[in-house]
Formats: C-alpha cells, structure tokens, sequence
C-alpha cells in the first residue's frame, strides 16, 4: 500500500484537515451522501408515507432490499474493477450515471408509476451509488499516511454519515413544502441531482492514477476479473484474521439492525402517536434519524481515544454489548422517547465498530486487494441486512410491536461478541489492538 507521506513525515490527526486531497475527499463525499441520504429519504416518502399508495410489511421490506441489494449485487464488479481501473475515472463515471437514473426516478414519481419501477429504477441509482461508496473507502489509504487511517475514517465516514442525514431531514422539509403525494415526492428526490452532480465536479480534480489502484493483480479479461472478485477477496480477507473477526461483529450487528429498522417504520407508520413534542409518522422517522445521526457524529469524535485508551478489540466488545443492553433497556418498553434513545446508541456503537473495522481492512489488506475486500465487506453486510429484514417480515405483526423480535436483537448481539472473540484468537495475539 502507497502511503503519501513518508513515515518519518506522518502528520498528527489535528493536521488531517490542512491536506488539500483530503479535504477534497470530504467535499466528494458529503456530495455524493447528502444526495444518497435526500434521496432515499424521498423515496421511503414516496412509497410508505404517501397518502396515494399502501404499504404492509412486505412492501416496506421490498423497499429495505431495494435499498440494500445493490450493495451485495453490485459489490463484487465494483471491487474487481476498482482494483483494474482508474478509481478517479469510476467515480466520476458513477456519479453522472446516478444523476441520469434520478432523474428518470423524478419523472417515475411525476408520472405516478407503480412501485415496482420504481423500484427497479432505485435497484440501478443505488448500484452506481454503490461504486462510489466502495471507491471513496479504496482510495482513501492513497490521501493520508497509515498511522492516521482511524482518524480519517472517524472523519469521512462520520460526518459523511451525518451529511446523509442531513440530506434525509432535507427530503422531509422538501416534501412539506411541495406535498406528499406523487407530485411532490417526484419533485423532492429530483433535488439528489445537485449534490451527484457536486461529486463529479470534486472528483474531476484529482489527477488521473492519483486515487490508484498503483498496482493491478487482475487477469486481462474483464469478465474474468469481475467474475473472481468476490473469491479473490474473500481470499485475501481469510488471510487477515482481524478482518474476519471484524465480519463477524458486523454482522452480527447489521442483522439486528435490519430487524429495528423494519420494526421502527412499522411503528413510526401505523403503531405511535404523537407523544409531547416527539412527532410519528414520516416526521418520526427523521427524529430517528436525528438521534441516529447525533450518535454517529459522537461515535466519530470519541472512537480514535476509546482506541488509543482501550485498544480496538476491547472497544469492538464493549460496542456490542452497549447496543445489546440499550435494546434490552430502551428498546423493550417500546414507546417513542425510548426508541430515540435506541437508536442514539445503536447507531453510535455500531458506527464505533464500523469504524475500527475500516481501519483493520485499511491497514492489513494491500492495495491491489482493498477493493475486492470492501466490497465483499458490503456485500455480507447488506445480504445479512436484508436476510434478517426479510425473516422479521414474515412474523413481525402490522403495527410492527413485537417484544419478541427486540430480545432477537439482544440475541443477536451476545451471539456477535462470542463470534468476534472466537475469530480473534486466530490472531493468536498478534495484533490485540
């Protein structure tokens, strides 16, 4: 792996933000997440919150799987060819892609097309999101020295996380504006354009090769670079006994969290009521996001001192069980201020755990892998998501409360810490932190 500055010239993370690359990095991403966060925000609106059309729980989770298969459909041609091509050139190319798809969603929307298309329409803005995702995660190893790897993701991924949501609370305030119907909905996602088409004007910037791969491990057909992606990831990550560990805590995670988002929109949608200040329906939803939002922008300034203090496999533990007690504690009782604090914590620790993981995959994967590794990465992560969201489906009742489903997730966590201390002891202690 290509590091930008020689070791004895490593910069501390407070500096982190005077790179120029960097920095522009920043912009790219919170570019291409406020569009992505706008914009599936405008579609959940479009096809649960809409007055004109009806959603049961397995409409809702169809709009999940839209959602999170092109991450696991697309994952493995993304890591293939970010690893065989020019990542500069794959970014702006998926960027223009995903402005033309949304505006051919937009005209869905105005048209009031069924949600079928709609979806299939999503399928493909979400796939070339997709590719963006995977190569901003790629290309950052090439824009910052090793030693800061946890600072700079505790920064690009964080507060691109938190631009997702701001760009989700836009949605919202845009569908007052121009109605919740189909018009308005159309009109709302039409604004993801402007920040796709921000992404592309950062992207442009960088010099050609700048963001790698510096070195190609692939063989000279195409399809049979794509076609072994995901073997050859898989590979490389076996290799990496942190990494696997750090799956297996992922997942763990992502499949409770998939049962807790599906149950939180049932809720939001046919369960709570207004309660105080604290609003239900679609408004309810951006309230989550808000306190899930809040979480991972804490997640994001705390995570690199929990690590320096306790080390990354302590933090990784200690994350599981913080969210496995927040769903015991605050999840059971099932009433609305609860669930926000839910969701603070579940989506704070889980992004502490995101995170140390990002920066395992960065440090012990080389370059010519790192993109077939984080997109088989994604692709277990969301296939997982969905898997669980499509179980909760076929038994969550249609109000969405379920006390049954809530020690699930509970389950799910404690099964997650066992897992994740299994797999370590692979690494027989060499690298504890």
């Amino acid at each position: 792996m290509t590091a930008v500055v020689d070791e004895k010239q490593k910069v501390p993370a407070r500096q982190l933000l005077a790179l120029r690359e960097f920095r522009r990095l920043l912009y790219l991403r919170f570019s291409s997440q406020w569009a992505d966060g706008l914009f599936q925000t405008g579609l959940a609106g479009a096809v649960i919150f809409n007055p004109e059309r009806g959603a049961d729980p397995l409409t809702i989770a169809t709009g999940f799987a839209t959602l999170l298969l092109p991450y696991s459909v697309i994952g493995p041609f993304a890591g293939a060819l970010l690893d065989r091509w020019d990542r500069r050139k794959v970014l702006v190319v998926a960027s223009l892609l995903r402005a033309t798809l949304i505006l051919f969603a937009t005209i869905g929307l105005l048209a009031g097309v069924p949600s079928g298309p709609l979806f299939l329409v999503s399928l493909l803005v979400l796939g070339a999101t997709r590719f963006m995702g995977s190569g901003l995660s790629a290309a950052l190893p090439h824009l910052v020295p090793e030693r800061t790897l946890v600072q700079a993701n505790a920064i690009a991924v964080t507060l691109g996380s938190v631009v997702a949501v701001v760009g989700g609370g836009c949605a919202i305030g845009l569908r007052k504006v121009f109605g919740e119907d189909d018009f308005g909905s159309g009109i709302t996602t039409s604004f993801a354009i402007i920040g796709t088409l921000l992404a592309v004007v950062f992207a442009v910037r960088y010099e050609r090769g700048r963001l790698g791969p510096d070195e190609v491990d692939e063989p000279s057909g195409t399809v049979v670079a794509v076609a072994r992606g995901l073997v050859d990831g898989a590979k490389a990550a076996w290799n990496a006994p942190r990494v696997v560990a750090g799956f297996v805590a992922l997942l763990a995670h992502r499949a409770s969290q998939g049962i807790a988002l599906l149950m939180a929109v049932l809720l939001m949608r046919y369960y709570f009521t207004d309660y105080g200040w604290l609003k239900a329906g679609l408004t309810g939803l951006g309230e989550i996001a808000a306190f899930a939002g809040a979480g991972i922008f804490i997640a994001g300034l705390i995570t690199p001192k929990l690590v320096e203090r306790f080390g990354r496999h302590a933090v990784i533990i200690g994350s599981l069980l913080v969210v496995a007690a927040a769903m015991a504690g605050l999840g059971l009782p099932m009433v609305l201020p609860t669930m926000l604090g839910a969701a603070f914590l579940l989506f704070g620790a889980g992004q502490v755990i995101k995170l140390c993981v990002d920066a395992v995959i960065q440090a012990d994967i080389g370059d010519e892998s790192i993109g077939r590794v984080f997109s088989l990465y994604d692709t277990l992560l969301n296939v997982m998501q969905v898997a669980s969201i499509a179980v909760a489906a076929a038994i969550v009742p249609a109000n969405g409360h379920s006390h049954g489903l809530v020690v699930a997730t509970i389950v799910l966590y404690l099964i997650g810490v066992v897992g994740y201390v299994i797999a370590s002891r692979r690494d027989h202690g060499a690298h504890v932190v």
